[in-house]
């Protein structure tokens, strides 16, 4: 397949060095100058556990870009989708798609610019971080869900499956995309909930200390999905059926199940609490926006999803660290 990738990140430069071996033709486009660079002059690296291999690639800045491509991978983070999308819509071929692999409810906005037909989406919980230019560190495999937004198993759905398994043999083909998508947000309400400290995701979820949090954290967001009609799928241990029903033993074995994936995991901590920790900057925190918007919309209150967000940006903004401590405010001020 003729894929460009958009954003040789954590994501977009696993996924783009695994299909690239196998043999696809992959342009990767990114921001970042020293990256792109590297790319060129030496190849894109992977290491970590699960394998370590370069391939050569090549990779290009977006005013460089001069062609139109069948498929755009869109890699970067939620909140640069509006503005890549924007700029990668020039590149998209008439009969081509744009496939959102990223965290968060993305496919919503690139459908608004190039249109619904043309808009695939990407489950993923795959474990990466981007170390160094030209280097990426993948950490452990994670559940690859792909799907159409109206849940059609089409022609260029399989297809697209088909290349993912080059990447991951276990990659699905769904016709339950916003279901995987809405369970994402839920555990990632947690992953962020954790972020507000500098335990690792393992640890976090096995402390029982807190451990009411974070079940409470991803049932907000799961009362959501389930009061506009979208039925969160599991992954990997996260059984979103259970905190729906409030079933604490079965929540228990779920958070114990996703304590022990993670352990597996070279990436102990969660990108967010990376982008926090060690770079410095902002996160994807954006994308549970739409989430409390869609609550207001349907007169449903989520208090604890948006006192985390606030506390999240006061870490961004250096106005509170990273500590227990926040845990603790956290269920002094909610009921």
């Amino acid at each position: 397949m003729r894929i460009l990738i958009w954003g040789a990140g954590a994501i977009g430069g696993t996924l783009g060095a695994y299909l690239l071996r196998a043999g696809h033709d992959i342009l990767f486009v990114d921001v970042v100058e020293e990256h792109v660079a590297e790319i060129n002059r030496a190849g894109l690296q992977i290491t970590g556990p699960v394998a370590e291999f370069t391939v050569a690639a090549q990779a290009v800045l977006p005013h460089q870009l001069h062609e139109k491509f069948p498929i755009i991978l869109l890699c970067t983070k939620a909140q640069h989708t509006k503005v890549a999308t924007e700029t990668l819509v020039d590149f998209l071929a008439d009969d081509g798609y744009v496939m959102s692999v990223q965290n968060g409810l993305n496919e919503l906005i690139i459908r608004e610019i190039v249109g619904r037909e043309r808009t695939l989406g990407t489950f993923i919980n795959f474990s990466a971080d981007y170390h160094a230019p030209g280097k990426i560190l993948f950490g452990g495999r994670g559940a690859i869900v792909v799907g159409e937004l109206n849940g059609a198993i089409t022609t260029r759905l399989q297809a697209i499956g088909a290349a993912f398994r080059d990447f991951d043999p276990d990659t699905i083909v769904t016709d339950n995309l916003w279901g995987y998508l809405w369970g994402k947000e839920a555990y990632g309400a947690m992953l962020f909930v954790s972020a507000l400290t500098n335990e690792s995701i393992a640890d976090a979820l096995a402390d029982p200390g807190y451990r009411d949090l974070y079940i409470r954290a991803a049932q907000e967001i799961l009362e959501l999905a389930a009061q506009i009609g979208v039925e969160a799928r599991g992954f990997n241990g996260f059984e979103p059926a259970a905190f729906v029903a409030k079933d604490i033993a079965a929540i228990n074995r779920s958070l114990d199940t996703l304590v022990a994936f993670n352990r597996t995991s070279a990436k102990t901590h969660s990108g967010i609490w990376r982008d926090l920790a060690v770079r410095k900057r902002r996160t994807e925190v954006i994308m549970y926006e739409p989430i409390l918007a869609q609550g207001e919309k349907i007169g449903l209150d989520l208090p604890l999803t948006r006192r985390w967000i606030e506390m999240i940006r006061e870490i961004e903004d250096g106005k509170r660290p990273q500590a227990l401590g926040n845990l603790d405010q956290l269920k002094a001020e909610l009921p």
